[in-house]
């Protein structure tokens, strides 16, 4: 996590600049730049998209995002996997999905990298849940260990192979463990 260290900036003056890689996220006034996805993070990403978005979007009941800027609450975040359902994907007036979303997910996921910190990411989740997300999702690849966090309630620790995980119920038909999640590494 790569800290800009500069004047108070605006979350307006934010977002007028140019994006950078990997993304930056606006939090409580100061500009943090997110690590670089390594080999894990990605693997786990890439799959847990594409999963929801399998299962998920032919049906047109949700849609999966890989990093995708999501601005509300004062905040710019972006998110490792944001899931929305159908109805509350912004969209422009052609129909088409809108470059802009300013509203949180319905469910965040984040995938802890070696060189971030837990703290900031848990805080992102926390934000989002305080923002109308339903659920969300820490994923650490090093302790193989899902940590689920629903609003005003106190987190569940998954790190049982068989445990099974929980799911919104949009998303009932995803039937993931904490084994089929981590066998994504090996694949």
């Amino acid at each position: 996590m790569v800290q800009t260290p500069s004047k108070s900036v605006t979350l307006d003056e934010f977002l007028k600049l140019p994006e950078t890689k990997p993304a930056s996220e606006y939090i409580d006034g100061k500009i943090i730049q997110k690590p670089m996805p390594k080999g894990k993070h990605s693997a786990i990403q890439t799959e847990f998209s594409t999963t929801v978005n399998v299962i998920l979007k032919p049906q047109r009941i949700a849609r999966a995002f890989s990093e995708l800027r999501c601005t509300f609450g004062g905040r710019s975040i972006v998110p490792d996997v944001s899931v929305f359902t159908w109805e509350r994907i912004p969209r422009d007036e052609n129909g088409e999905v809108s470059n802009t979303f300013l509203v949180a997910p319905d469910w965040t996921i984040e995938i802890l990298s070696p060189e971030q910190s837990q703290t900031k990411v848990t805080k992102n989740i926390l934000h989002c849940l305080n923002h109308g997300t339903q659920m969300g999702w820490l994923i650490d690849p090093d302790e193989q260990t899902i940590f689920v966090y629903l609003p005003k309630q106190q987190p569940e620790v998954f790190d049982q192979p068989e445990q099974k995980l929980p799911v919104l119920s949009f998303a009932n038909n995803l039937n993931l463990s904490v084994q089929s999640v981590f066998a994504w590494l090996l694949e």
